[in-house]
């Protein structure tokens, strides 16, 4: 049986609003990281997911990154042999089964991905350090909740939404044009 509908109240939606656009601006700053190093904005998103993974000690394989950046294999496998040569990322065979392998960034796009987000990172550390640990702690678990129950939604697979059969609004693809 499915839970019924819950709308959000005016507060929730400002709140999820105000995380959207910080999730643009990210998205942005993102793109601008692969414009800085020359790169493709998609072969710079999947240089940043390679890069977090480090960070958070899971790193990806080629199958985790192309479900994270949503490629097909072939195109993810196109993409990684680009960041290769170009000297962004390895390949690496450092699980028990050799079959599994790991990408890994190298030393000098380390090194660049810190030198383009430490003046950043020290813009939010600024505007962080204004909240007591314990309102970070809290919004920490906040931030942690809403993930889970994003990504559990998500792995659900959002089953219970079709798209409705309205024809489409104007400005929308489909829509008739005129021959002139």
């Amino acid at each position: 049986m499915s839970q019924p509908e819950k709308t959000l109240n005016a507060q929730q939606e400002r709140l999820v609003e105000r995380l959207g656009v910080y999730a643009a601006d990210y998205a942005e700053y993102g793109r601008r990281f692969a414009g800085w190093l020359g790169l493709h904005t998609t072969d710079g998103t999947a240089l940043v997911e390679i890069i977090n993974a480090e960070h958070r000690d899971d790193p990806l394989t080629p199958a985790r990154l192309s479900r994270r950046i949503q490629l097909s294999p072939a195109a993810t496998s196109a993409l990684i042999n680009r960041l290769e040569k170009a000297g962004h990322v390895t390949r690496t065979r450092e699980h028990t089964d050799r079959r599994v392998v790991t990408l890994r960034t190298g030393q000098e796009a380390q090194r660049l991905a810190d030198e383009y987000f430490s003046p950043v990172a020290a813009v939010i550390g600024t505007f962080l350090d204004r909240y007591p640990t314990e309102v970070l702690g809290r919004f920490e678990d906040f931030l942690d909740g809403l993930h889970r129950t994003l990504a559990d939604h998500l792995a659900d697979g959002d089953r219970s939404r079709q798209p409705s059969a309205s024809p489409p609004a104007p400005g929308i693809a489909g829509r008739e044009t005129s021959q002139e």
